[in-house]
């Protein structure tokens, strides 16, 4: 059953209102990087930046995750002017070409100011707001949907999962206290980041235990490197693993998904969703 809508009057694809619980949403990932760990950084190529826009929206999907400074492990920082002069062409070019909501996948508040101001509808801050507090009052300024991932610089940890939960926990009060209404805010375990792969298997396989926190979960292990332990694969070939953490973590809760392969990831999620939603396509008779 829908629970609550996001972000009042946000429209996913289709101009369709997103509400939490009715399905599963797919938010397509596109770098604005040269340097991605899944070999998909297009730089500033912004014909390729346009194609790939247009492709995810005919391909299912319902939001667009722009970056334009890598966060895979050992990249280089990048300064707030570098970001901005990756980031303000790509947006306005993809903003002229789709009509899906845009989420700017940054930890700096000024650039989270300036993507609004471009047309970004969604901060999506992968460290929580641990690196930059103020990217909470750029959103509760703004207007802005945040997403609140879990990351730390160590793989160190007491106990994983309370340890995750109180972190996200902490940065959840944070962002109320700057004013961004809970409605307003998505969180994330961080799969990946400051954790092994075996913490990152578990956060999956106790994924239902986040549910607690009172918000909406977005979980991201497209093509990434736990898949690649496991199966014993490069970037390209984690297609299929992706597909099976994807359909688990519906299975436990997640309400939305983060990928790079949007045309299948798509159809896995709803065929994931028909199973454990209920959900069934437009048209669809008994």
């Amino acid at each position: 059953m829908p629970q609550s809508t996001f972000l009042t009057g946000l429209t996913v694809a289709n101009g369709e209102p997103l509400v939490w619980g009715r399905r599963t949403y797919v938010m397509g990932i596109i770098n604005v990087t040269g340097d991605s760990f899944s070999g998909d950084g297009l730089g500033s190529d912004l014909q390729a930046i346009a194609e790939l826009a247009v492709r995810f929206q005919d391909e299912g999907a319902d939001l667009l995750d722009v970056g334009a400074e890598s966060t895979r492990p050992g990249s280089t920082a990048i300064t707030v002017q570098e970001e901005l002069d990756r980031l303000l062409p790509a947006l306005e070019t993809i903003i002229s070409r789709v009509s899906l909501p845009i989420s700017v996948d940054t930890y700096k508040a000024p650039v989270a100011r300036q993507a609004v101001q471009a047309g970004a509808v969604i901060i999506n801050d992968v460290w929580g707001l641990k690196k930059d507090p103020d990217i909470a009052m750029a959103a509760a300024e703004s207007g802005a949907g945040l997403i609140i991932m879990h990351n730390q610089e160590t793989t160190s940890y007491r106990d994983l999962v309370p340890d995750v939960l109180a972190s996200l926990s902490q940065s959840l009060e944070s962002a109320r206290a700057a004013g961004v209404p809970q409605e307003s805010i998505i969180l994330d375990p961080g799969i990946g980041f400051g954790k092994t792969a075996d913490h990152n298997l578990e956060i999956l396989s106790r994924l239902g235990e986040f549910k607690t926190l009172g918000c909406p979960l977005l979980v991201g292990t497209s093509r990434k490197s736990t898949i690649g332990r496991v199966l014993d694969l490069p970037p390209d070939q984690r297609m299929e693993g992706t597909a099976a953490t994807v359909a688990l973590s519906i299975a436990a809760g997640a309400d939305m998904v983060r990928v790079h392969d949007v045309r299948e990831m798509t159809r896995v999620c709803r065929m994931t969703d028909a199973v454990v939603r209920g959900w069934r396509p437009q048209g669809w008779t008994p």
